[in-house]
């Protein structure tokens, strides 16, 4: 399980100074580590939470369950990500998640994550800050997709994530892995097939990135960025991630 100790160390240092014994409480927890295979659900709406899930590689989506089964598709998260710190909080989850391609996910029990609080209040500090940070990339997502043209909008969730998986150490020269299907990206993004089709052909035209077989690829960051009004300070992290 160290690998799942480090990546959850990285992670919290990118917001927070962990000090010695901050990550002397995180090398202590439990880990539950499990592989889930594209679109396998691991936290169901509705569920009484009792672990907490941290991503240890590939990448997994929050999503609402509609009355008809559609989902509705609200966030993606990558390695070192704790998508549902919130479960911590709340006493039953109001979404779901599940694996976006294969995953791995580590599941640590709130009861140790608890008793590691109290012992380190940095520790929480940083853990209750992932929630703050996933607070505002919702309300960026809200702002994106109810004010921003269709273009601007497909082009800044692609810059989000490509800023954010390169704070990760994810991206690969000026690629990443994103296994996001185009009727996720429309269930994502408010459109219909036809429009993302459109939207994503009017941006491969624009010679700034190319979305094919599972990757994403930053051709032209700058004219991307501009593209998609995409200005990283909404994700509070300390240290910037520039293409």
């Amino acid at each position: 399980m160290d690998k799942a100790h480090e990546v959850l160390i990285r992670n919290l240092n990118e917001h927070t100074a962990l000090g010695p014994e901050d990550v002397a409480e995180i090398r202590a927890l439990t880990f539950i580590q499990r592989d889930f295979a594209p679109g396998e659900d691991f936290i169901r709406q509705g569920e009484v939470p009792k672990v907490a899930a941290l991503v240890v590689s590939g990448m997994v989506t929050r999503y609402h369950l509609l009355d008809s089964g559609r989902r509705q598709y609200l966030a993606f998260h990558i390695a070192g990500d704790l998508p549902d710190a919130q479960g911590l909080f709340i006493d039953q989850m109001d979404h779901g998640l599940s694996a976006l391609g294969p995953a791995t996910v580590a599941f640590i029990p709130h009861r140790e994550m608890f008793a590691a609080f109290r012992r380190q209040p940095t520790l929480a500090f940083s853990v209750w800050r992932e929630t703050l940070l996933d607070a505002s990339i919702f309300r960026e997502a809200i702002t994106n997709n109810s004010a921003r043209p269709m273009q601007a909008r497909m082009a800044h969730l692609f810059c989000e994530l490509f800023y954010r998986a390169r704070a990760a150490q994810l991206v690969r020269g000026n690629r990443f892995r994103l296994p996001i299907s185009l009727a996720q990206l429309g269930e994502t993004l408010g459109m219909a097939i036809a429009t993302v089709n459109r939207t994503l052909a009017e941006l491969r035209g624009s010679g700034t990135m190319d979305l094919r077989e599972g990757e994403l690829i930053v051709l032209k960051w700058r004219d991307l960025q501009r593209l998609g009004d995409f200005t990283p300070a909404y994700l509070h992290l300390k240290r910037q991630s520039l293409p």
